[in-house]
């Protein structure tokens, strides 16, 4: 599982915020040539993110593109300077505005086409955004469309437009309506995802400036399940690197819990035992495994074993 706690957007357009990328604690940056970036500037844009994937020193960040969408001329240029240029740089090309199976089919077969015309040793992977109530409507066929497909993201802004929203700020809560409007399409989104093994990433908050009303948007999703929210500002990323990170003692209880869950069922040849004062089971191992998965993507070490646990739980 790659690391998206926190995913950054780059615009295409602008080397030097594209230079300053592979610096910043954001556990994904995403170089952007949709939506960011000005019609005229596409051309333009293709050769400024080839640069910054090449000369680049990117560690162990999730690299991703963000081509133009597939009903527009630029994406097919898009993929074929992107994937000739620097295809050993990429992990992922991203898809905007998906409406359809199909539309995820064509990027997989070009992508196909390309890897074995260059003789490509590496496979990229896709990350898709449902953004239109046309797309949410098809999003199981679409979450299922490839193999390549790592993520499903939501777009707030198009969807806004898409469904008629009455706000010109995607993303905030909705004065007058009692609860969140936005839980319905995370939710479905988050279904679909699962379903078809992918993560599932909340998309980006407009005010920038606004760290605590981004904090709680951000825990919202994290409360949901997801996995990762976009950040438009690198002041943004610390906040979500916080927020999709188990805690220390979270991770810590989860790494015994299955060191525990192995000595029963592999030791005692039990099914179910306590933890603590906790009945703990298979479904018990599967929840924990989510904090653990999470907490070593954010590289975490525990600080307490299961021997420190059951020295703790003697001593009361």
């Amino acid at each position: 599982m790659r690391a998206r706690r926190s995913c950054l957007s780059v615009p295409g357009s602008s080397p030097k915020m594209l230079s300053k990328a592979p610096g910043l604690p954001a556990d994904m940056v995403f170089m952007d040539l949709e939506d960011s970036v000005a019609p005229l500037a596409k051309e333009e844009a293709r050769g400024n993110v080839v640069d910054a994937l090449k000369n680049n020193d990117w560690g162990d960040k999730t690299v991703v593109v963000r081509i133009n969408s597939i009903d527009t001329h630029w994406a097919a240029d898009d993929l074929k300077t992107l994937v000739e240029g620097a295809a050993d740089r990429i992990d992922c090309i991203m898809i905007p505005k998906v409406q359809h199976a199909h539309e995820v089919m064509f990027v997989d077969h070009m992508l196909r086409m390309t890897e074995t015309t260059m003789g490509l040793d590496k496979r990229i992977g896709l990350e898709i955004q449902i953004e239109t109530a046309t797309g949410l409507k098809n999003v199981h066929e679409i979450a299922h469309a490839s193999d390549r497909a790592e993520t499903l993201i939501l777009g707030p802004a198009d969807m806004s437009a898409s469904l008629g929203l009455p706000t010109v700020t995607a993303g905030l809560p909705m004065p007058g309506y009692p609860g969140d409007h936005w839980h319905w399409v995370l939710e479905t989104i988050l279904v679909a995802a699962r379903d078809a093994g992918l993560q599932a990433i909340d998309g980006p908050y407009l005010l920038i400036k606004d760290l605590d009303g981004f904090r709680d948007m951000a825990m919202r999703a994290r409360a949901l399940g997801y996995d990762g929210k976009w950040a438009l500002h690198p002041g943004q990323i610390t906040v979500l690197n916080e927020v999709f990170s188990p805690t220390q003692e979270e991770y810590d209880k989860a790494e015994a819990l299955l060191e525990a869950y192995r000595e029963a069922t592999q030791v005692d040849r039990r099914g179910a035992v306590m933890f603590g004062n906790e009945m703990i089971d298979e479904a018990s191992r599967k929840m924990a495994i989510q904090f653990v998965e999470r907490g070593r993507a954010a590289g975490m070490k525990p600080e307490k074993t299961f021997d420190d646990f059951k020295a703790e739980w003697g001593a009361k």
